[in-house]
């Protein structure tokens, strides 16, 4: 088959894909370019600097001889054109042709590259350290490329700032990317040789009380490990904080020296106790500290001063994962503050979002992370599936509406309605994420709307390292 003909085909059948499965309609436009000037010298040199501009993207620009009147009247909004001369265009690329309706967005200073605008092809240049609320989401049904837009994101603030980077990744798919990027991977796990210690706790912080927040991380970890319908009760908690605080008391005392308590320091100091409900407790702890789930009697050996922390959660079963994410929290709390300190901003990412939302404890903290920690230089992302998990409570719903910064990728039809009525969005906006394809879809920053395209050249080691499709990984050469 002749190249031309193959050429046409694939426009053609592009063309039926937008129109039955994209939202978009055909339109047939004149587009009419009027140049006027007080001298015909002045005219012509018009013409020849706008015909430069026009050939410049591959067009012609036809002067209409004998057609000046008509083509003049056609130009004025009175709803007439008299010239017949018309392209067939679909929805999105007439929108271009609308005044107002293409938004652009080109930040200067640190800002990052997050595609391109899919109207005007424009580069999208933002930093979000801007916005009031800098809290961001990543929303996309499998395979609609949200993982990826986020690994994107963080390679470019990686390029572009100093800030410091904390990845808390479920699945273990961003460790091949930290690695390459020189940064420290921390596998949290039984058979990892890698420990994080839930009782460090770091007394520099001058502008809070160190001791009462690893009081209150401390209740809230024992009240994941000894559960049940009614959690910790009273005396639980007394005989806790009672045990806490004779715990660090010679720490606090003697700062200088570097041991940290471990749970196994508390589990003997509930043995201990007199009361009955301190015995009751401290079985609870005890197969987390000389058990099966032992993973965090450790004391730290990892390096968490580093720029990229990745911290891998594949390898832990069902009995460790939330109170891990419990930990990962406080770790991530305690490190955004230490990097305010010394005047630094801190990006964290927190990949399949809805388990930590699952528990309500959890889902606490998670809330705690996008109301609070923006004051101390925190710009926090989730990733997760479906907006749905962002509405299952009032408390849980004030992460979505503290968030000014979203990447919606293609969502579900469910979920396409839900965004709309959140958003306030239009049905011509909201076929950018209906049934799109990975790495296209709205952006919001702000006020400001964008729908974008972002398609990553395959054949880059980038690619490689980031990508999580099955048959691209495949090919993969595996790692020795």
């Amino acid at each position: 088959m002749p190249p031309d003909l193959v050429t046409y085909s694939q426009d053609a059948k592009t063309l039926l894909e937008d129109l039955q499965s994209r939202n978009e309609r055909m339109f047939l436009l004149t587009f009419l370019v009027v140049n006027m000037a007080p001298t015909r010298r002045e005219l012509d040199n018009d013409l020849f600097t706008v015909s430069g501009i026009v050939q410049k993207y591959n067009c012609a620009l036809k002067r209409l001889d004998f057609q000046q009147e008509q083509a003049f009247l056609s130009s004025l909004p009175l709803g007439h054109n008299s010239i017949e001369i018309q392209r067939g265009l679909t929805t999105s690329s007439t929108a271009i042709f609308v005044p107002f309706v293409t938004q652009e967005l080109r930040m200067n200073g640190e800002a990052v590259y997050y595609g391109l605008n899919a109207l005007s092809h424009n580069v999208i240049m933002a930093n979000r350290k801007k916005l009031k609320n800098p809290n961001g989401l990543f929303l996309g049904v499998p395979g609609s490329g949200k993982s990826f837009a986020a690994k994107r994101e963080l390679v470019n603030v990686f390029l572009a700032t100093h800030d410091r980077i904390i990845v808390v990744d479920p699945m273990g798919e961003y460790s091949p990317l930290i690695r390459r990027l020189g940064g420290q991977v921390i596998e949290i796990a039984p058979d990892s040789p890698h420990h994080i210690n839930p009782m460090d706790i770091d007394l520099s912080f001058d502008e809070e009380n160190p001791m009462a927040l690893k009081a209150d991380f401390i209740l809230s970890l024992m009240e994941l490990i000894v559960g049940g319908k009614d959690g910790l009760q009273p005396i639980d908690r007394t005989v806790i904080d009672r045990c806490v605080r004779f715990m660090y008391r010679e720490h606090i005392q003697h700062p200088e020296k570097k041991q940290m308590p471990t749970l196994q320091d508390l589990y003997e100091l509930l043995c201990k106790q007199p009361e009955a409900e301190a015995s009751r407790l401290a079985t609870s702890l005890e197969i987390y500290v000389s058990g099966s789930l032992n993973v965090f009697n450790h004391e730290t050996n990892v390096d968490l001063n580093r720029r990229l922390v990745c911290l891998d959660l594949k390898k832990l079963g069902a009995g460790l994962r939330t109170i891990a994410m419990l930990i990962m929290q406080d770790l991530v709390n305690s490190q955004v503050s230490l990097n305010f300190m010394n005047g630094l901003a801190t990006w964290c990412y927190f990949d399949e979002f809805h388990v930590l939302l699952r528990d309500a404890l959890t889902a606490s903290y998670c809330v705690a992370i996008w109301k609070m920690l923006r004051k101390k230089g925190c710009v926090p992302s989730a990733l997760t599936q479906n907006v749905k998990d962002f509405l299952a409570s009032p408390e849980i719903e004030n992460i979505f509406e503290n968030s000014d910064f979203l990447v919606l990728l293609a969502q579900a039809q469910g979920d396409r309605q839900i965004i709309a009525k959140q958003l306030g969005i239009s049905p011509h906006q909201l076929s950018y994420v209906t049934h799109t394809n990975s790495g296209e879809g709205l952006l919001f920053f702000g006020n400001v709307t964008i729908p974008f395209v972002d398609h990553f050249p395959q054949n880059t080691e980038l690619y490689a390292i980031m990508t999580t499709r099955p048959e691209d990984k495949k090919n993969e050469p595996k790692q020795e």
